[in-house]
């Protein structure tokens, strides 16, 4: 994947879905707007032309992803990951990994978006979206709260330093593609 530069503050500029802001509709559809995101830049053509619609498509997707867990608790990976391989079958398969070094490192390569659960050092609280990655191997990352595309340092996961771009200074999980 290859994206643009980061500006000087760090950011890419914004995700959108047609003309609208990728922002997630509410506090625990973070989840739901990477997967309506990973549908729509893989070409799933999920569910049609996203465009005004993306704040129905979140919800949509919420529910279907979590048939069991409840949805003021947010989309557990085994969710996000049924819910890929379910609705947006060109995005490929995917398989939960820890968000160990290894995996993090893999991640820029993936030639494809890659969700992954970021949160405290306790709990994982939040899905962000890599999208690219640039030459010197930092990510682009979609974060959902804001729709913004964000610079982020893998090891930076290490030190905490990751809160500056995700919000969260911890990776729990990767949906690594298969």
């Amino acid at each position: 994947m290859s994206t643009p530069e980061p500006g000087p503050d760090g950011s890419v500029g914004a995700l959108r879905a047609g003309t609208v802001l990728g922002r997630q509709v509410d506090g625990v559809s973070c989840g739901p707007s990477v997967l309506v995101m990973t549908a729509a830049l893989t070409g799933s053509g999920w569910p049609g032309a996203v465009g005004a619609r993306f704040g129905a498509a979140q919800r949509l997707a919420h529910r279907q992803a979590n048939r069991l867990w409840p949805r003021a608790l947010g989309t557990t990976p085994w969710g996000m990951r049924a819910w890929l391989h379910r609705h947006a079958p060109a995005a490929g398969r995917f398989r939960v990994r820890p968000a160990t070094r290894a995996v993090l490192r893999r991640v820029a390569d993936a030639g494809q978006p890659v969700p992954v659960l970021v949160g405290s050092p306790r709990l994982p609280r939040h899905w962000v979206l890599v999208v690219g990655a640039g030459s010197d191997g930092r990510w682009r990352a979609y974060e959902p709260s804001s729709g913004q595309v964000r610079t982020v340092d893998p090891d930076s996961f290490r030190d905490g330093s990751a809160v500056r771009s995700t919000g969260w200074p911890r990776a729990w999980a990767v949906l690594l593609p298969a």
